[in-house]
């Protein structure tokens, strides 16, 4: 009969939607397999999720060397970036009168970030040098915002600094001082052409940029220091611009040191 010619001639995958139908014949709405982001987590970007877990491997530089000979791909990835870094300083501006509530270990995102932008460094043949004292306590902070903040820090001075240099990170930290608790403090330097005085009290606007042709040829979406200062609003903390032009430029982090730990401090030295 017509049903058994029907059931003949269907494949499994056929007969598996058919046994979905409803009554009337219509399929049901399709699953949604998009997996829920939580709160601080971001799809990868593209050209990210290509060079993830490629390690040392010799494929990488051709991939980098055929990204760089695509404007087209050079140009989307970096409308990408535009795109997730105006989503990320949305949310942080929501969240910005919210104080965070856990401590971070400083020196962990430091060498996380370094791990992180292995690659441009070993292209650039520099290094990443971080100095730090040996009791550094730690800080009150959002962990995830904290690397965002370093990693643009040292991105920049990656993609700023002079090929063969070092990235200079140190590490400080100052003593409570009446009302104020003890802070910590991170400085960011690199060797490279510096930036006019000028410039200095603009470089945390959105899109300002010293100088659009080359933020623009590095990728640059002209949001990475207002997503920084935002984050430092949020800790509590202050940011420094310092620049001589020819010399090169130092931003320096001051975060609020963990309560706890800088009294457990206090009682062992008292």
């Amino acid at each position: 009969d017509r049903e058994g010619m029907q059931s003949r001639w269907l494949s499994p995958t056929e007969k598996h939607i058919m046994s979905k139908n409803d009554d009337q014949g219509r399929l049901p709405p399709p699953e949604n397999t998009t997996p829920a982001l939580r709160e601080g987590e971001r799809f990868p970007d593209p050209i990210e999720a290509l060079t993830s877990g490629l390690g040392d491997d010799p494929a990488l530089g051709d991939l980098i060397a055929f990204r760089q000979s695509r404007p087209d791909l050079k140009e989307a990835a970096r409308m990408s970036r535009l795109i997730r870094d105006l989503l990320s300083l949305s949310q942080i501006e929501l969240n910005e009168h919210t104080v965070p509530e856990g401590t971070v270990d400083l020196l962990a995102v430091l060498r996380s970030v370094g791990d992180m932008l292995q690659f441009q460094v070993a292209g650039k043949k520099m290094q990443i040098e971080i100095s730090a004292p040996a009791e550094l306590p730690p800080v009150v902070g959002d962990r995830d915002q904290l690397v965002q903040v370093f990693q643009n820090l040292i991105d920049n001075a990656v993609k700023y600094g002079r090929k063969g240099t070092a990235v200079e990170v140190g590490i400080g930290v100052a003593p409570a001082n009446g009302d104020r608790g003890q802070q910590v403090s991170i400085s960011v330097h690199d060797h490279g052409e510096g930036i006019a005085r000028e410039h200095l009290p603009r470089l945390t606007e959105r899109f300002y940029r010293v100088d659009h042709a080359r933020s623009r040829e590095l990728g640059g979406t002209g949001l990475g220091l207002a997503i920084v200062k935002h984050i430092v609003n949020r800790h509590r903390g202050q940011l420094q611009i310092d620049s001589e032009e020819g010399e090169g430029s130092t931003f320096t982090i001051t975060l609020p040191a963990a309560p706890m730990a800088a009294e457990a401090k206090r009682a062992k030295t008292g």
